[in-house]
């Protein structure tokens, strides 16, 4: 199995102005293979493969004599890293590529000769990076990522196999529901509610401040890049919050649990509401499920999401009798049938967790069409593209 560690390394100003041009120089040359794929498509209507664009290196070398500097393998990953971006985008599962901005995330990615050396990872042509090493691994390095945040803290991502296969699915001994919302974060079948911490409401007025003072900054000075690096690590900050909360409940929730179902919601057709588009985009419901996914399955656990469309909440978990209309501002209804009071949460979780059982007692919950599954073999730069 395939894992990822993510450590935060603390390079001297030489190493840190070293990965400041190799960073930049990725960067140029992601933008330049990206405006070329564009005009050959427009000129020709045909892409170009992941050879063809890593060729262009040594004549870009010659001319560009500071393309020389970073590792040359960390350019040839640039080229890997745009065919699988326009792959994902034919495969509806991302948007088109967009040309990189000096001030936001920069990363390279060194694909060998990556090693550690105790509290020190040694990168080519960098050197040996003191690494604030808290967790230990075991396995083959496959890929180290080096990234650099706007608010100037450096990371590496280091993905290893760990030789392992995938764990066989443990017993099913407790199954549970989660719907998720703006008022309480998370509610669980068993009737358990897990507020939202709105950490972006709670430093609104600390960000607010800070980004008045930006604008007030000349552009191009010295004041404005102070300003600017203090905006970015109020959202870092912000971030950092959401993650170790996300990252606490998800541990929680799958340790607890052998089964987890949620509802496939249609996140990004919800933040197109500009009421709710803010707090939506603050309590990261598609985080959560991201983190429920992964570490259910590397313990052997069962991950399940419910079609959007299913009425958890209009229909009652006892009797399954479905009301016709139920606004967003009643929280608790009686069922006209039988007669129980249900909270509409907790209802809607327990009505979740019973269409996972299920789906999983017919044995369809697997699915093998649509977007979401890769194709294998070689892909070129608008290889699917619709000629005019």
């Amino acid at each position: 199995m395939y894992k990822a560690y993510n450590y935060r390394i603390y390079p001297t100003s030489e190493q840190e102005a070293l990965l400041a041009k190799s960073f930049g120089c990725a960067r140029w040359f992601w933008n330049y293979a990206l405006n070329l794929c564009q005009e050959t498509y427009k000129n020709t209507c045909k892409g170009l493969s992941r050879a063809y664009i890593q060729g262009l290196l040594p004549a870009l070398k010659k001319e560009y004599e500071w393309l020389k500097e970073p590792y040359s393998q960390c350019l040839q990953v640039v080229a890997l890293n745009l065919s699988t971006a326009y792959k994902n985008f034919f495969d509806k599962r991302a948007m088109l590529p967009r040309f990189k901005s000096k001030h936001s995330r920069q990363s390279i990615s060194y694909p060998q000769n990556v090693k550690f050396d105790g509290d020190y990872i040694k990168l080519p042509k960098i050197g040996l990076v003191f690494c604030r090493r808290h967790r230990d691994f075991e396995g083959d390095i496959k890929t180290v990522t080096v990234s650099g945040n706007p608010d100037g803290k450096l990371f590496v991502s280091v993905l290893i196999d760990d030789g392992k296969e995938k764990p066989e699915l443990v017993p099913v001994d407790k199954t549970i529901g989660i719907d998720v919302g703006l008022t309480h974060f998370a509610i669980t079948s068993d009737g358990s509610k897990f507020d939202n911490p709105k950490h972006f409401v709670k430093r609104h007025s600390n960000l607010k401040r800070k980004q008045q003072k930006l604008s007030r900054k000349k552009k191009g000075s010295q004041n404005r890049k102070k300003a600017r690096l203090a905006v970015a690590k109020v959202h870092s900050k912000i971030a950092r919050c959401r993650e170790d909360f996300l990252q606490k409940l998800s541990r929680k929730i799958v340790d607890e649990n052998q089964v987890i179902a949620v509802e496939n919601l249609n996140i990004k057709g919800m933040v197109k509401n500009h009421n709710l588009a803010k707090a939506i985009s603050d309590v990261g419901w598609g985080m959560f499920c991201t983190m429920l996914k992964y570490k259910s399955e590397s313990e052997g656990k069962q991950y399940v999401e419910i079609d959007r469309w299913f009425p958890s909440s209009k229909t009652c978990n006892v009797c399954l009798n479905r009301v016709d209309n139920l606004t967003l501002d009643v929280r608790a209804w009686s069922c006209q049938r039988c007669g129980i009071l249900h909270d509409r949460d907790v209802n809607a979780a327990i009505n979740i967790r019973n269409e996972a059982l299920r789906i999983l007692a017919l044995g369809t919950s697997a699915s093998a069409c649509g977007g979401d599954v890769s194709r294998s073999g070689k892909t070129s730069v608008l290889l699917d593209a619709p000629p005019r």
